[in-house]
């Protein structure tokens, strides 16, 4: 394995050649909240600036849910999102340069996790676990490769979700949309520049 890394490392990026990329970072909900992703994507390089991956990515969000039978204000919290995304990367990388900025995009399916009430004055038998759904969803991003290394930017546009109690009835919806900013590390596929 250290000799095929090595070996990859000394070439410039090129068709053909297999990368796996590592991104940690904050994510944001649109409506409001905090939340942390991690995501990890082989990809493989279609042309010389042109990559083709599969990200599989778990965000740990904290948000505010819309519930529509309850008067007061109350918080929700959703565990965690998984998701596995096709994805397209477009590289503006410039003969000798070691700077590779990029825009990309993916389409993919999210499955989102159930949500829970932060309220002690509810009935937590009436209301329970609220189970959220499964989605197809887009997702756009773009950021820049300085050697190994790589700062981005995303946008994922996951459908709002309907929350149910343990009866099945629809009390609420959670908006699953949220902005990533990432810190990460690719492997493989050579360097950019010659």
């Amino acid at each position: 394995m250290i000799a095929f890394l090595i070996v990859q490392s000394a070439f410039a990026q090129r068709a053909g050649g297999f990368r796996f990329g590592m991104d940690l970072g904050a994510a944001v909900p649109q409506n409001g909240g905090i939340g942390a992703l991690l995501n990890l994507e082989p990809q493989i390089l279609l042309k010389d600036n042109l990559a083709f991956g599969v990200r599989f990515g778990v965000a740990g969000l904290a948000k505010d849910v819309t519930y529509y039978n309850i008067s007061e204000d109350y918080e929700g919290e959703v565990s965690g999102n998984a998701s596995i995304t096709g994805t397209l990367n477009y590289y503006f990388n410039k003969g000798n340069s070691r700077v590779a900025p990029y825009l990309g995009a993916g389409f993919g399916y999210f499955a989102l996790s159930s949500v829970r009430i932060d309220s002690n004055d509810i009935d937590q038998e009436e209301v329970g676990n609220l189970e959220a759904s499964f989605a197809w969803a887009p997702m756009v991003r773009a950021g820049v490769e300085l050697g190994k290394f790589r700062l981005g930017a995303e946008y994922n546009l996951v459908p709002p979700s309907n929350l149910q109690n343990l009866s099945g009835q629809v009390i609420g919806e959670a908006i699953n949309q949220y902005f990533g900013f990432t810190l990460g590390l690719t492997i493989g596929g050579g360097k950019w520049g010659k």
